[in-house]
């Protein structure tokens, strides 16, 4: 994929069709863990945690939230460490956990609820747009196909 190609990259969702069944939420938090294998990522010493989340509104529409890379983002000015950026080539918003003093600035900041802290690490966890493949792992994993990756 080019740099043109993925600087276009947006997931969308439809709450319309969420029928919260968490599949997108298994598939990044497998995805992005050390073995990338379900049966062993839930036993290792440090678990994966996803980085979308489905808010379930019982009667009401269900939702995935996840970073939305916005064009001009809030959690970028609110980052006092400089941990959060943007990248320019990709339009994706990079997070640089080493550089993380977790004051969690970021999760107040995020207009979408997207960015989640992690009290046991005092960090932050966010949806990075799966970087090391072609596809977002919850966009595969939807079986109802709820969140769309659109080019914009």
């Amino acid at each position: 994929m080019s740099q043109t190609e993925t600087k276009k990259r947006k997931l969308k969702y439809d709450p319309n069709k969420c029928i919260a069944c968490r599949s997108c939420e298994i598939a990044c938090a497998v995805g992005h863990s050390d073995s990338k294998d379900i049966y062993l990522a839930i036993r290792e010493k440090s678990v994966s945690l996803p980085r979308v989340k489905v808010f379930a509104s019982g009667e009401r529409k269900n939702f995935p939230i996840a970073c939305r890379h916005c064009d001009e983002p809030k959690c970028i000015e609110a980052c006092i460490s400089g941990a959060l950026i943007k990248n320019s080539e990709t339009g994706i918003v990079e997070y640089d956990k080493d550089k993380c003093i977790g004051c969690w600035m970021c999760v107040m900041a995020c207009p979408y609820g997207a960015i989640r802290p992690i009290p046991k690490t005092k960090k932050v966890i966010r949806c990075d747009l799966c970087q090391d493949q072609d596809s977002p792992r919850c966009v595969e994993a939807c079986p109802v196909k709820a969140i769309i990756l659109e080019d914009k």
